[in-house]
């Protein structure tokens, strides 16, 4: 017969489907990852209005049937989001946070940091941001993934070389090795070198709060592709988010 439920949920991500619903890819306080399906969303009668946007934070009710998506069935919004998703910049950093929570968390059990986390990006978001640049590069879209790898068991290793176990100096990054190497331990298919100051701002955005700004570019690059890097190694998974 199947449940009904309430759930703090955040909308990922909403893709149409048959003539008039929309599945939802929701992460909510309760249960992690949560697919949903909102029937008659799209038409212009729809009760649920513009509560499911992505991006949006809402208190749903949701029913839980035998099938994999659960269907809404109440919605009223919490925080809307609304001035990330109508600037590009914003829009783009968030884009990039949401599919990283999707491919790096997607269990359908409760990870309270994970959404706290969500949460605070979400609301930095709503607040002043530069605008022009690469949304990749932005300290915020940089920090939240680092910190979500770190939840998920995926952070690299930076202290020490991650082959060795020398103390340094740390000259690349090896995602087969784990993390940071040295230069006797450099080199492989895997490897790449990491230019000056680009370990230590990888280091201060994971120990730091979350916070938006721009970043040095051979800074951003570094530590974009160490974030992409230990994605295809330890998950498997490209970000597209990452490749515009």
């Amino acid at each position: 017969m199947g449940r009904t439920y309430r759930a703090d949920a955040i909308v990922l991500r909403s893709m149409r489907f048959a003539e008039a619903d929309r599945v939802l890819h929701l992460y909510t306080a309760e249960r992690g990852r949560v697919n949903a399906i909102a029937k008659g969303v799209r038409k212009t009668t729809s009760r649920f209005g513009g509560r499911l946007e992505p991006l949006t934070r809402a208190a749903l009710m949701l029913h839980e049937g035998r099938g994999e998506l659960h269907t809404v069935s109440g919605a009223d919004i919490i925080s809307a989001h609304a001035a990330a998703r109508e600037r590009p910049h914003a829009l783009g950093v968030a884009l990039i946070g949401a599919e990283a929570v999707l491919k790096l968390h997607p269990e359908p059990e409760p990870q309270p940091r994970v959404f706290d986390g969500l949460v605070r990006f979400l609301e930095i978001l709503d607040g002043p941001l530069p605008e022009g640049g690469n949304p990749a590069a932005d300290a915020l879209a940089v920090g939240f993934q680092l910190k979500l790898l770190l939840l998920a068991g995926y952070l690299p290793h930076l202290n020490s070389c991650a082959s060795c176990g020398r103390d340094g100096p740390l000259v690349g990054y090896s995602a087969a090795a784990g993390g940071a190497v040295c230069e006797p331990c450099s080199g492989g298919p895997e490897w790449f070198r990491l230019g000056p100051g680009s370990l230590e701002t990888i280091e201060a955005l994971i120990e730091r709060p979350l916070t938006a700004g721009a970043l040095p570019a051979a800074v951003a690059a570094d530590a974009v592709r160490v974030v992409e890097a230990t994605y295809a190694h330890h998950g498997g998974f490209r970000m597209r988010t990452l490749q515009a």
